[in-house]
């Protein structure tokens, strides 16, 4: 069988080439593309005889031409015009709404049924523990979130602890975005976070973020979440996106 001619679009930090490579089958990647300039960096660093093009896919076939003379800014510009749309929720911490069974909220914006989801989630012995994917040395400080942002996003943060088996998916926006990103990590494990939530009522917004901060939250780093989606660990350069976390694509196989 002849070795097959990949070519990677999208190719990121290269989640693909490095499946292809486990995989064993035999394959050339003749040339990978991506906009993102920092997934680029880790991408040479990793495969540098790769031919790597950061371009839009665009401007390599016989689509329209693209409204801008620089391919990698209008890519982003249309990026942001589409992120821009996003409208931020408003967020009460009122506690007098109530609802019952199945779609009454317990604390934060969580039901019993999705509480419970979770909680079977993290029963499954099967799974490793978060734990085993974690720096051991990680500047926590760097990673913390900031008051405003969980003033703002509390009720709708996806919170986990390192004895968790789950995670939410991580995209794109993680880091810039909250909601629906990815998973944030509570590393003061002696707090109940049911406490906190429940405490917020009626407190000043000083008060809020007094006992918010009292769980430590903090972002997952670039190699844990590398870790959480399969690379290996001599994958490298990650200190290049240590504060762009976006640039991460899991291995096409996992």
């Amino acid at each position: 069988m002849e070795p097959l001619r990949v070519l990677e679009l999208y190719s990121g930090v290269g989640g693909m080439h490095h499946a292809l490579r486990e995989s064993c089958i035999p394959a050339q990647v003749v040339a990978a593309i991506d906009v993102n300039t920092v997934a680029n960096e880790v991408y040479r660093y990793n495969f540098p005889h790769t031919q790597l093009l950061a371009k839009t896919i665009e401007v390599l076939m016989e689509f329209p031409k693209i409204e801008s003379a620089h391919p990698q800014k209008y890519a982003m510009d249309v990026e942001n015009k589409i992120q821009g749309k996003n409208t931020e929720p408003n967020i009460s911490f009122d506690s007098s709404i109530q609802c019952s069974g199945k779609d009454a909220i317990l604390f934060k914006l969580e039901t019993a049924e999705e509480i419970h989801r979770k909680n079977q989630q993290d029963s499954d012995l099967s799974v490793q523990m978060l734990k085993d994917f974690l720096e051991d040395d990680v500047d926590m400080n760097q990673y913390l979130l900031p008051p405003k942002s969980l003033l703002r996003y509390a009720l709708l943060l996806d919170i986990v602890q390192p004895t968790c088996r789950r995670s939410m998916c991580f995209t794109k926006g993680y880091g810039s975005y909250v909601e629906g990103t990815g998973s944030v990590l509570q590393t003061a494990e002696d707090v109940q976070i049911e406490n906190i939530y429940k405490s917020l009522t009626n407190l000043s917004q000083e008060e809020k973020i007094t006992k918010l901060l009292m769980l430590k939250l903090r972002y997952f780093t670039p190699k844990e979440i590398a870790n959480l989606l399969g690379f290996p660990p001599e994958f490298g350069m990650w200190d290049t996106c240590r504060l762009q976390l976006s640039c991460i694509k899991a291995p096409k196989n996992l």
